[in-house]
């Protein structure tokens, strides 16, 4: 509605300056080095936008972070349909991978507890991380609280009096992943309880973000995801693709460009079929004008919906293409 819509713009419109002063000291940090890079930013579609863009939607960053590792699982993993599980120090993020790309939200986006009308990605995040905190103290509980940056200080597998999950994942092992841990001597009924725990919530987690009771697969990805057990109920096979610590910044690299139309189009003189080709004409150029390369545009999904409260046969087509970033364009651009 009006109001979702005037909240946007006001969030969109509040980000302008912290958007202006990022770019600026990017481009400085750039130029101290030497560095002549054309420069991208990642939004929360999974894909890349020019300044230009990032200038005037500074908004379609939000969420960018959980997207690029949704991107990069998909990259190492091969696999174009999936559950993608990051866990980093703090939290786990849970998303949908979708022909390659991340399944967009089809709720209302609610910031700060304000309902706005632009798109998110459907991701859903619980407290559960490579530092979360297990309380052993009258009864057994793992998070929310974690130890975040402080992982490497207080936990005990870096000498500190803290019990992190982490510490629980490397517990009793002579060989384990962590480098410079030292591996906690914990009573074997606290680990195996603890783990269980950490089991139900993933698993509840992933239940929230299937569409149906088919078990999918599902891709762990980032460094806390040793936390995480590598089977599970629901699940038809779990992935741990090689580089998994690093598939965010992976996702953030692989340059692929987008382009997209959210528009009302009547169908009185044209048939549906015209409309959509006419709205992926568009999204095509709007993605060869931001970078793309014109031999790798794909189109990622259409969705077109009937308005019976408009006249003239309207309908509301959405549309996305992506394509990889011509280096051709981009070097053009910085020898102009």
């Amino acid at each position: 509605g009006l109001l979702e819509r005037e909240n946007a713009s006001i969030l969109n419109a509040a980000l302008t300056q912290t958007i202006q002063q990022m770019i600026r000291g990017l481009k400085q940090a750039l130029s101290n080095n030497n560095l002549t890079s054309e420069v991208f930013i990642c939004q929360n579609d999974g894909t890349l936008m020019n300044l230009e863009k990032a200038l005037r939607y500074p908004v379609l960053t939000i969420g960018c972070g959980p997207t690029n590792s949704i991107r990069g699982a998909a990259h190492l993993s091969n696999l174009e349909n999936a559950l993608v599980v990051d866990v980093g120090g703090t939290t786990t993020d849970i998303g949908v991978l979708k022909k390659g790309f991340p399944r967009e939200s089809s709720l209302a986006t609610v910031i700060g507890g304000i309902r706005t009308n632009f798109r998110m990605p459907d991701v859903l995040s619980i407290g559960l991380g490579g530092g979360t905190i297990v309380h052993v103290e009258n009864e057994l509980r793992v998070g929310p609280e974690s130890l975040g940056y402080r992982i490497l200080e207080e936990s005990l597998s870096f000498g500190g009096d803290v019990l992190c999950t982490t510490d629980i994942a490397i517990a009793n092992q002579k060989n384990h992943p962590v480098d410079g841990a030292i591996s906690p001597d914990l009573e074997v009924n606290l680990v195996n309880q603890t783990k269980e725990k950490i089991r139900e919530l993933i698993e509840d987690a992933i239940d929230q973000m299937k569409t149906d009771r088919k078990e999918v697969p599902v891709i762990l990805v980032g460094g806390g995801s040793i936390i995480l057990p590598k089977e599970m109920n629901g699940v038809s096979e779990v992935i741990v693709p090689e580089n998994y610590d690093a598939a965010n910044a992976i996702g953030a690299a692989l340059g692929e460009v987008s382009g997209e139309v959210n528009s009302v189009y009547s169908l009185e003189n044209q048939t549906q079929e015209e409309a959509v080709s006419l709205a992926i004409d568009t999204a095509r150029k709007e993605a060869i004008d931001s970078g793309a390369s014109v031999d790798t545009l794909k189109t990622i999904f259409v969705e077109v919906i009937p308005l019976a409260y408009l006249p003239k046969q309207a309908v509301n087509i959405k549309v996305k293409v992506a394509g990889k970033l011509s280096f051709s364009e981009v070097f053009a651009s910085i020898k102009s």
